[in-house]
């Protein structure tokens, strides 16, 4: 804070601090609140509010791990956006590190450009892209079966179709803080442990890896919490087999009409969430002033 005012003056300084805290409380401290205050009333009718039967409770909570098909959504969106993360790791690490030490700038800068400007699309049109792709009469069954490797089309909607979609909307969060720590290695490194007969197994394992922990821990965070919170994929190239727990939050927000349930729901996707965030940055030994870099 004191450097704050410093830098711009007390005026400016001051100003931007306000818009700080006000952006804090009434985008992110308020409306949490006050879905904390939906969770812990029951589901009532307008006459019944501030009667007898108005008062916290946590029914809503222990009424998701009463419920097996709910339970059993939601843990399988936790490993599933688990699943997803590392998907996109592994996808993105080749690339990063190629761009980051063996291609030239001209490279770089082609390749960048041509994996940002698909996301000047919304998202919900990048996602309707792959909606028309996984077909059954899409260009992938068609490919695929003129090459022969398939006798007949295949339904790629579910977990398959769930998994490729999110990989691809949240590949960029994963590629650019993993590119820009593998960027900040020195070249001089690698090569040392090359001649000296290192293998490029173990140039990545103790080298590059280690120097690029902070940039994967932010990528992993990212694509977890948006995997995790994801409603466009799931619903329009998941099946039924296949339901995000986002999904179902949606269902009971705007189809059931039980708020009070709903933000119950969404209040332990967020706690859970956050645990699993935390773990991560623990695995790394990455603090959270590492991820904000």
């Amino acid at each position: 804070m004191h450097s704050l005012v410093k830098r711009f003056g007390p005026g400016l300084g001051s100003l931007i601090l306000l818009g700080v805290a006000v952006w804090l409380v009434g985008m992110v401290l308020a409306p949490n609140l006050m879905m904390l205050d939906f969770s812990l009333r029951p589901n009532l009718t307008p006459a019944q509010i501030g009667g007898p039967d108005d008062h916290y409770t946590l029914v809503n909570f222990s009424a998701l791990f009463a419920d097996p098909v709910h339970r059993a959504i939601f843990f399988k969106t936790i490993w599933a956006s688990a699943l997803v993360m590392l998907t996109t790791l592994v996808v993105t690490y080749p690339m990063a590190f190629w761009l980051a030490k063996v291609a030239t700038h001209r490279a770089v800068a082609w390749v960048t450009v041509a994996l940002i400007i698909p996301f000047w699309i919304n998202e919900v049109l990048r996602t309707l892209a792959w909606y028309i792709l996984l077909a059954f009469n899409g260009p992938l069954n068609v490919v695929l079966v003129g090459l022969g490797i398939l006798d007949t089309p295949m339904r790629w909607f579910g977990d398959a179709g769930v998994l490729a979609g999110m990989v691809y909307a949240y590949i960029l969060f994963m590629l650019f803080p993993v590119y820009n720590s593998i960027s900040t290695l020195d070249s001089a490194q690698i090569e040392a442990a090359r001649n000296l007969g290192a293998s490029t197994i173990q140039i990545h394992r103790r080298i590059v890896i280690p120097h690029a922990k902070a940039g994967i821990a932010t990528g992993c965070v990212f694509t977890f919490m948006l995997a995790a919170g994801s409603y466009v994929a799931p619903a329009l190239l998941g099946a039924p087999g296949s339901r995000w727990f986002t999904e179902v939050i949606y269902n009971w927000f705007f189809e059931g009409g039980n708020w009070n349930r709903g933000a119950a729901y969404a209040l332990v996707l967020l706690t859970l969430c956050m645990v699993v965030v935390m773990a991560t940055l623990r695995i790394f030994k990455v603090n959270l002033a590492d991820v904000a870099k």
